[in-house]
């Protein structure tokens, strides 16, 4: 006759093996879903270098020359002109550069009730982080560094245009 030990050791083994069935069937699931996503990371890499040779066959120079040729009339294009670049010091400050306007100014310049308490929310944001609106600096101020002219030497001359290049935060 068996023990009630006897069934609740039968009882705990049943459990045990039930959660590690569990356990196998969910990593089995898992490792599926990894090889799926494996193939899906694949994929989209193939089909990355796909689109890279691609691109480099449309922008070869030569056809583009071609085309510019088969279509100047309609598209009746002009090369760029030099003074039509500007450096990157010359382009608008981004909006979370903006200074806050400070509250003195704000009630000094009499706006109304509504403008006053909008410009007193912005002002005791900001009232002790008030700059100077920066101004571009000018293309003369812009110093060479040595840039490389197009016949190889080197090019000294202070206006020159340069093409600075830098990170948007």
């Amino acid at each position: 006759m068996l023990k009630t030990f006897d069934l609740v050791l039968i009882g705990v083994m049943t459990a045990t093996a039930a959660v590690t069935y569990t356990i196998k069937h969910r990593a089995e699931l898992k490792l599926e879903e990894v090889h799926r996503l494996e193939a899906e990371i694949k994929l989209e890499e193939d089909t990355i270098d796909l689109l890279k040779a691609d691109w480099a066959l449309q922008s070869q120079p030569n056809r583009l020359e071609r085309l510019v040729n088969a279509y100047s009339d309609e598209l009746q294009l002009q090369p760029t002109d030099s003074t039509a670049l500007v450096h990157a010091k010359e382009l608008p400050m981004l909006k979370s550069e903006v200074p806050v306007p400070d509250v003195t100014e704000a009630k000094a310049n009499g706006p109304s009730a509504k403008g006053a308490t909008v410009a007193s929310a912005k002002g005791a944001a900001g009232a002790s982080k008030a700059q100077p609106v920066p101004a571009p600096a000018p293309r003369g101020a812009v110093e060479s560094h040595g840039a490389v002219a197009p016949d190889g030497g080197a090019e000294d001359d202070t206006d020159a245009d340069e093409i600075e290049t830098g990170s948007v935060e």
